[in-house]
């Protein structure tokens, strides 16, 4: 089906997806539109920087097969660019015998997706591996990494335009129109980075006399693949979609360990996550360079980019408020909400869960540090969806849903993707 092919977003999947498309249809222009100035600005360049061994997924789901394929295409891809991917291995603890059922649970999905390496360990064994850590057992992950995840999106940037294909930053689709000749976009462009004019512009904006902003009318394409993370709904609609699942964001605030206090944390130190939520809950996690991050909580953010307790933005919070999904959700679980919050505003709170695996951290031993808000797709009925989504009809795809473990997948999901739309190629 060699073309002209458009895709939507330009974090880690968007540029698999990208990458992909021009390995599989060599023959094709490829064409990334990246509403930000560079790639990886929101839920890419905010993560932990965790590479997911694939230990929580249910067998046979989408995130369990495709993160067990996308470690592997990961760690290929870092060694062939010189990225800095380093296997310092997992600890799930269990800090009390109510917990050790749910951790049974991990460790059986582990082996049943082909986690390398994993095993049980009593108290005495996890202090050889997590001197600092405590608990009546856990479940340990050697290979389960860390990695640059923003040195990778680049890296695929590289070969995209290496390939022949571009793409074009400070760009935001506004619109869609399929038509049979194909599907158009609208594409709204900061001056400095607009293309030389075409002829076929139309005036958005305009700062003192000069045109800060132009509308370009771009296309036809053969097809259209979106990967639009925390605007995923909103995109996905200017097509037609259904609204449902909405993108309600969570934003994920995190502390740092002081340099001194790194030595608490050799690799990464998790709990036994609730299974009623898609979060993970706080642990303390070694980054690529050397920093060690105590965190996330989940609060809801009052805007989908929204990185400070301050920031809002009026349309995505109206967006959150009423769609019929949150109350539900609200409703059902609010009392978790209120722990949240309560750890957003109090340090020593915040500090206290991680000291249950680690009883000698203080609220003197952390710093602030970055945030990130997490898309979580949250259906018409309230709950929270948990497994990759894809909405495909026509000449588009939309990505709806495509959570952690998804930047340890993106390799995996855009072959995946790819496969769907050019079956004949991929089969």
């Amino acid at each position: 089906m060699a073309g002209c092919i458009a895709v939507i977003g330009g974090g880690i999947l968007g540029l698999a997806v990208a990458r992909r498309l021009g390995q599989v249809e060599p023959g094709a222009t490829v064409t990334v539109f990246e509403k930000e100035t560079d790639v990886a600005r929101h839920q890419t360049g905010r993560n932990s920087g965790v590479v997911h061994a694939g230990l929580y997924y249910v067998p046979g789901s989408l995130k369990a097969t495709l993160c067990r394929r996308g470690v592997g295409l990961l760690r290929e891809f870092c060694e062939a660019h010189d990225i800095r991917y380093e296997e310092c291995g997992k600890v799930v603890v269990a800090v009390d015998d109510s917990e050790l059922e749910r951790l049974a649970t991990i460790e059986k999905r582990a082996e049943a997706n082909g986690v390398p390496g994993t095993r049980m360990l009593d108290a005495a064994e996890l202090r050889q591996i997590e001197p600092h850590a405590r608990g009546v057992a856990a479940l340990h992950s050697p290979t389960t990494a860390i990695v640059d995840y923003p040195g990778v999106a680049r890296a695929l940037r590289t070969e995209i335009e290496a390939a022949g294909g571009a793409v074009r930053t400070g760009a935001e689709v506004i619109g869609v129109d399929e038509r049979p000749d194909g599907v158009h976009l609208r594409v709204t462009v900061r001056a400095s980075a607009r293309a030389r004019p075409n002829g076929n512009h139309e005036v958005a904006a305009h700062d003192g006399g000069r045109v800060s902003a132009v509308t370009e009318r771009v296309g036809p394409f053969d097809l259209l693949i979106t990967c639009a993370g925390l605007q995923s709904d909103l995109v996905a609609t200017l097509t037609g979609e259904d609204p449902s699942p909405q993108i309600v964001p969570f934003r994920g605030d995190y502390w740092l360990l002081r340099p001194e206090r790194r030595d608490l944390v050799r690799g990464l130190i998790y709990p036994v996550p609730d299974p009623r939520y898609p979060f993970l809950g706080i642990h303390l996690t070694k980054r690529i360079d050397g920093e060690v991050l105590v965190g996330p909580n989940a609060v809801l953010a009052t805007a989908r980019e929204g990185y400070t307790v301050g920031t809002l933005h009026g349309a995505d919070l109206r967006r959150t408020l009423t769609w019929p999904g949150f109350h539900q959700m609200a409703r059902t679980h609010w009392k978790t909400g209120a722990k949240e919050m309560l750890r957003t505003v109090s340090r020593r709170a915040f500090v206290a869960e991680a000291r249950r695996y680690v009883p000698e951290l203080r609220p003197a031993d952390v710093v602030r540090g970055p945030a990130g808000v997490r898309a979580q797709a949250v259906a018409r009925d309230g709950s929270l969806v948990d497994d990759f989504v894809l909405a495909h009809s026509g000449r588009v795809l939309h990505v709806r849903n495509a959570p952690s473990p998804g930047a340890t997948a993106s390799l995996a999901i855009a072959e995946h993707i790819v496969a769907k739309v050019v079956p004949d190629r991929t089969a």
